[in-house]
């Protein structure tokens, strides 16, 4: 089994960032700690070490020549007052284990060093007295006990170097922390514009940090200008469009209206008002919801509005609500429910049975539309979504009036949205499921 470290990494830029930043930065300082502590401070102690072994070798040959205990100890004071390590002689107990605290980072190679020079050690206590090295050495007049101070065997304070050394990596986190957090506020900025423009709002955005950040923010505003103007003037085009089309369009109908009624003007009056519903809706479809300002919205009451239309309309709607809480959400909503009725109506076409299900969850809100109607193939879902598409005579959109736009509109508001619309079967109506899906 493959163990992959992916799921404990940051996401975001900033933590990756200082996660490369840092890592380095404590790998290094524990490298080279953990390198100056063996190799510095064991070799300053050895050296130490080295120089008390022979005081300490000194007193013992003076003890060990001495003819009794009395004479021993006369022998050994004035060598001992003038190196200053204390001496007891004889003792009346002598531990016999080593004795060290555990955070004492010199402590283990002080009791190798000793053990190793002098053979007749008993034992070594490093913890009982703070800053104190009591040594137990066996003699031929018994056990004598050596005190010195711990500053004679190790180097002094190795702690401070940590805590040095840990006080400055902290220092500099700070200030790494603060240069990543201004590098990275622009390249944030710039995503926030970009998800905004995304969901149609423009919000104010101008190009700052790094050369390379304001760089991209540069290209992303010429590209936000450029399509927001493609989008005015096809907005315009074809408004002038409808406008010239209804004109002539009118006059049709007039003429059509003053002739006798028989079955051929009918049938012309049926293509007039056909080319009327291709109008509007080809301009609701290249119109969108440009027109449309983002507001604070309640999408349950979108979803109300809707459920009154269908009524009013002569249809039976089956409608639910699954928010658990009330949802605001920023959006447009006449384009909102304009794409929902789109879904409805496309729905009501092709069934007799249609359900409204409205939902969210953290990073979305779904408008779902279901049908036991024939639905759509999968191989033909993306394309039903093109505009004008022509599907098959199961669920061919000019019945019923359509002329194959309602979905392309949907799909478009749900794009503006910071969305997508989703087509799948309906598992519990056995027909098309459409899911008009919302960033939030």
């Amino acid at each position: 089994m493959r163990l992959s470290l992916k799921p404990f990494l940051p996401r975001s830029l900033f933590g990756r960032a200082a996660l490369i930043l840092i890592v380095p930065t404590v790998t290094i300082q524990l490298i080279v700690s953990i390198a100056f502590i063996q190799r510095h401070f064991e070799g300053v102690t050895q050296q130490l070490v080295h120089g008390v072994v022979m005081e300490l070798a000194l007193m013992r040959d003076a003890v060990e020549a001495a003819g009794s205990v009395e004479a021993a100890l006369a022998a050994v004071q004035p060598l001992a007052g003038a190196v200053e390590i204390g001496v007891e002689l004889p003792v009346r107990s002598v531990a016999t284990t080593d004795r060290r605290d555990w955070a004492d980072l010199t402590a283990r190679p002080v009791i190798a060093e000793l053990r190793e020079r002098l053979p007749n050690v008993l034992s070594i206590d490093l913890a009982s007295i703070r800053g104190t090295v009591l040594l137990a050495e066996q003699t031929r007049h018994g056990p004598i006990l050596f005190s010195l101070s711990r500053t004679r065997v190790s180097a002094s304070n190795p702690h401070q170097l940590l805590v040095i050394m840990m006080l400055a990596s902290v220092l500099m986190t700070l200030i790494a922390y603060m240069f990543l957090r201004n590098q990275l506020r622009p390249i944030k900025r710039l995503a926030e514009a970009a998800e905004a423009f995304g969901k149609g709002e423009a919000v104010p955005y101008r190009p700052r940090g790094a050369l390379e950040v304001r760089a991209a923010g540069a290209a992303f505003l010429d590209m936000r200008l450029r399509i927001e103007r493609a989008i005015e003037t096809r907005t315009l085009m074809l408004s002038g469009v409808s406008h010239d089309l209804r004109t002539p369009i009118t006059r049709l109908r007039l003429g059509l209206s003053m002739l006798p009624e028989d079955d051929e003007v009918q049938a012309l009056l049926s293509d007039v008002r056909e080319m009327e519903r291709l109008v509007d809706e080809f301009l609701a479809f290249v119109r969108g919801d440009a027109m449309e300002e983002p507001v604070e919205a309640d999408p349950a009451q979108i979803a109300a509005r809707i459920v009154d239309n269908v009524a009013r309309s002569g249809h039976s709607l089956d409608w639910e609500s699954r928010l658990i809480t009330p949802v605001m959400l920023r959006l447009r909503p006449q384009a909102v429910q304009r794409a929902v009725e789109n879904l409805i109506g496309n729905a009501f076409r092709h069934a007799n049975s249609v359900r409204l299900t409205l939902s969210a969850n953290e990073r979305s809100l779904r408008f779902t539309v279901e049908d036991n109607g024939p639905g759509i193939p999968e191989a033909q879902r993306e394309a039903a979504m093109a505009p004008f598409t022509r599907l098959g005579t199961a669920r061919d959109p000019n019945r019923g009036g359509g002329v194959g736009l309602g979905l392309s509109i949907a799909a478009d508001v749900a794009r503006s949205h910071g969305g997508r619309l989703v087509l799948g079967r309906s598992e519990a109506l056995g027909g098309l499921r459409a899911e008009l899906i919302l960033a939030r």
